[in-house]
């Protein structure tokens, strides 16, 4: 290592040390020792720093945060799926010795080989650890994966496609949903029958524009080709509209973050 990482590793240290003192002689809570709470405190900001520092560029503060994240989420996901799955739902359904270890009910149902089939496919899921018998992996990968994808067609099919073509078989004619009819009051009011024809024939037309646009049948020309130029429109404003609500998300994150950093450790904001 450089001279100038030594450096800069011990200028970090000592920071660090430096806000965990103040934070723990600050502490006024009672959830936890003024020491512990220093620690956490100093600990989260310097991890938040360390993630946002990629915006710099790459560095060793943002790699160990990085990395410290992705192996206390792995390790936190693996330690639920063994209390939720194993020992809550499996455990209790094959063997009376173990529930009692772990404490839990009993289940008493006739023996079914269904309860023991994900046991093996687990088995031969950690055979990928072996680099003789590692290929075997692949059958109960294989196995899972065919079978999730099934299970993730049929509900994507009811709840994206099924449920697209309902929403898209409006009434052009709405008669709003204060029951007027269209000729009976027309205003510019939310519910009002105007802008629910309105909505409904927006609706109707973009789906029929972005169908055409991927109509590569007939080449793109005269009104089919307006129609086509109609979809991208609309297929640009719903994607930048996806993209800015995730956006958002995002910055939500970051709000939440830098209130951290500025209220409860620095304390500049109250």
């Amino acid at each position: 290592m450089k001279r100038s990482t030594y450096i800069v590793m011990a200028v970090m240290a000592l920071l660090f040390a430096v806000s965990w003192y103040f934070k723990a002689a600050t502490y006024h809570g009672n959830v936890m020792s003024p020491l512990v709470a220093g620690f956490m405190i100093t600990l989260a900001a310097f991890l938040t720093l360390a993630i946002i520092s990629f915006v710099y560029q790459d560095n060793p503060f943002y790699k160990f945060a990085e990395h410290l994240f992705v192996g206390i989420s792995a390790a936190f996901w693996m330690c639920q799926s063994f209390w939720s799955t194993i020992v809550g739902n499996l455990i209790p359904r094959i063997s009376t010795g173990l529930s009692k270890y772990f404490g839990q009910p009993y289940r008493d149902e006739p023996w079914n080989f269904v309860y023991w089939l994900p046991v093996i496919l687990g088995i031969l899921l950690l055979l990928r650890l072996s680099s003789k018998i590692g290929w075997v992996s692949r059958w109960a990968l294989a196995f899972i994966v065919g079978t999730t994808a099934g299970l993730s067609f049929i509900r994507y099919l009811r709840s994206d496609f099924m449920e697209q073509i309902s929403s898209t078989m409006v009434p052009l004619l709405a008669a709003g949903n204060s029951g007027e009819s269209l000729l009976s009051n027309i205003t510019l009011s939310a519910t009002g029958p105007f802008v629910a024809m309105l909505t409904n024939w927006v609706i109707f037309l973009g789906v029929i524009c972005g169908i055409v646009y991927f109509f590569f049948s007939k080449e793109h020309t005269g009104l089919f080709g307006r129609a086509s130029r109609v979809g991208i429109w609309i297929l640009m404003i719903t994607f930048g509209a996806a993209f800015g609500y995730t956006v958002m998300g995002r910055i939500t994150l970051l709000v939440g973050r830098l209130t951290f950093l500025y209220k409860d450790w620095l304390g500049l904001i109250s």
